[in-house]
């Protein structure tokens, strides 16, 4: 099942106040586990435990290094003793090496081998290492290097790494699909690390959200709320930046920062489904059909196969189209073509025609916004003797129409040996009498 997953990032974002808020939403700790142990490095474990955060109970996810660690000092961070010169802050560095992880000169290539041994989906695979792709483009650009030349203590440190590859198979364990992060709030001053003396945001930071176009909310307390690494992390998943109008939360998880800040450091995560476009409709007379807009993409293909249109098809679908179709025409000289239609909300417009450019042959969309009349209409999950189903309610003239989901029909199938028309007509027949009976 695909799960939309909403980030509220009014305290800003790290690793591990991610990682807690997934962990607090139901993600399995064992497939975390699993990963983890399997990872080349050493000198860490991890904690997961409960914590308060201004009286709210949260998840805390901890990772315990064996070497001196000051990401969550805040008197190293924020202390009087941090307006020391950039010069003197590496010299004390220089004098103190912890570890390998601020001296080994690993980079990317190194990271990203690493993540392909371990023992991970090829999904969460992919969403580490584009997170980590950003961050080493990020620094790259920060310190005037290469990504090739960036080293491991600049894009990973051990508790980055964990807190990366962490985030990755979270979300792939709660089969998270959509992304929604409307705004990154993010603090102001300065603040310490191993290069000196920074402005908040970080260098790191803005050039992430200046590269993937990541909204950021400045406000007027004093401290770093957005970490390169949750930067990284919301630019790599992201998929929308608008909620629907109106939408179900499903359930919450609290993700605990270590930080403590006057704006108290939480990450709150929601698992949220669409509600009805038509909410004040259905709540209202059922007897008439509601009007609204959708916008149409439209676009014709002639050197394009009948694979990469099939490849495109999901590809849209994915990333929230609501409908897609393509059919074969005949364009001047007769050649043979695909023209491709998609149907969409004003808000996913850009983010469609970016795919529909970058997985296909096209150099132009044709865009038009349409008025449509549609019937109220509602989703619902009724239980039944052969388990839940969902289900699509239409009204109209006092009629119900019923039409049970795809997966809900394919599933039960599979389960009671019938055909895709015989389980159909069982699930149309047993949602009719429930209704009824309501």
């Amino acid at each position: 099942m695909e799960n939309t997953l909403y980030l509220e990032c009014y305290s800003g974002i790290s690793g591990d106040m991610t990682v807690a808020a997934l962990l607090d939403l139901g993600a399995r700790p064992t497939a975390l586990e699993r990963a983890l142990n399997s990872l080349p490095i050493s000198g860490f474990h991890t904690k997961i435990s409960r914590v308060k955060k201004s009286g709210l109970d949260a998840c805390d996810f901890e990772v315990i290094l064996q070497h001196e660690n000051h990401d969550h000092d805040m008197q190293y961070l924020h202390g009087a003793e941090s307006q020391i010169t950039s010069h003197h802050a590496h010299e004390q560095e220089s004098e103190h090496p912890h570890s390998y992880v601020h001296h080994s000169h690993k980079n990317l290539t190194d990271i990203l081998s690493m993540i392909q041994l371990a023992d991970m989906t090829e999904s969460a695979k992919q969403t580490a290492s584009d997170i980590f792709h950003i961050l080493g483009e990020a620094e790259a650009k920060a310190h005037g290097t290469s990504i090739e030349e960036v080293h491991f203590h600049e894009v990973g440190a051990v508790d980055s790494i964990v807190d990366i590859i962490s985030t990755a198979v979270c979300l792939d364990s709660l089969a998270v699909t959509r992304v929604i992060i409307p705004v990154l709030y993010e603090g102001c001053g300065t603040i310490r690390c191993q290069h000196g003396i920074l402005p908040v945001p970080v260098p790191a930071v803005v050039n992430i959200a200046q590269a993937n176009s990541l909204p950021l909310h400045i406000t007027d307390t004093a401290g770093e709320f957005v970490t390169p690494t949750g930067a990284a992390i919301a630019a790599a998943v992201r998929t929308d930046s608008i909620l629907p109008k109106h939408f179900r939360i499903l359930k919450t998880g609290l993700g605990a920062g270590k930080r403590n800040y006057e704006r108290p450091s939480i990450l709150r995560a929601m698992l949220i489904e669409p509600a009805p476009e038509n909410l004040e409709q259905i709540e209202g007379s059922a007897e008439t059909s509601n009007a609204d807009s959708i916008y149409k993409l439209e676009t014709n293909i002639d050197d394009c196969s009948g694979e990469a249109m099939g490849y495109v098809f999901e590809c849209l679908m994915n990333a929230g189209a609501k409908d897609v179709h393509y059919f074969p025409v005949f364009m001047k000289k007769n050649r043979p073509a695909y023209q491709l239609n998609v149907l969409c909300r004003e808000e996913d417009v850009t983010k469609l025609e970016q795919i529909i450019f970058s997985q296909t042959t096209t150099i132009g969309i044709r865009r038009q916004c349409m008025e449509r009349s549609i019937l109220p209409r509602e989703i619902k999950i009724l239980p039944t003797s052969y388990g839940e189903i969902r289900v699509k309610i239409c009204r109209m003239n006092h009629q119900i129409r019923i039409y049970p989901e795809y997966e809900s029909v394919i599933e039960l199938c599979t389960k009671e040996n019938l055909s895709y028309f015989e389980m159909y007509c069982k699930i149309q027949e047993i949602c009719r009498k429930q209704l009824e009976d309501f």
